[in-house]
């Protein structure tokens, strides 16, 4: 009886505990920062499916999906949601990594699931490069002006 006293007193205590830290808004702050863990883990469990036989390697699509969305999300949580104004293209580039995995292990489907994960990935890659150009792109542009005209007031002939 005595062991049973002791069992239930600390299930009280670790029960108070999670209610206490609860209250503190611990669970809200990992919540809103490791939310994509639930999305990560999904896709985990397909690639670890895959590796362990069990299942068919067409699980590797929703799985390399799922992994590359949960890391643009957790860059977003790191960096500020307004890095999704080039990120975006990135949900492209997520079916084409599925796809891409679909190809390496799995040789039937080798041919198709390539071509279209290379079509998706250079879809993607030019609109990475419109997003950057439209959203960083003009402080380079600002940079390489700035530069060239220094070189050229650096060049040997003046003119003035």
């Amino acid at each position: 009886m005595a062991r049973n006293n002791y069992s239930i007193g600390l299930l009280l205590i670790g029960i108070a505990v999670i209610l206490l830290l609860g209250k503190l808004g611990v669970f809200s702050v990992l919540g809103a920062f490791l939310w994509p863990v639930f999305i990560l883990l999904p896709g985990a469990f397909f690639h670890f499916m895959f590796f362990s036989r069990i299942w068919p390697a067409g699980v590797l699509v929703p799985g390399g999906i799922l992994v590359t969305y949960s890391l643009m999300f957790f860059y977003c949580n790191l960096f500020g949601w307004d890095s999704m104004s080039y990120l975006w293209p990135g949900f492209i580039f997520g079916v084409a990594v599925g796809l891409y995995e679909l190809h390496i292990f799995d040789p039937r489907n080798s041919r198709g699931a390539f071509t279209a994960a290379v079509i998706l990935s250079i879809i993607a890659g030019v609109f990475f490069a419109f997003a950057f150009m439209f959203t960083v792109g003009v402080y380079f542009i600002a940079f390489a002006l700035i530069v060239i005209g220094v070189l050229m007031m650096m060049s040997r002939k003046r003119s003035w």
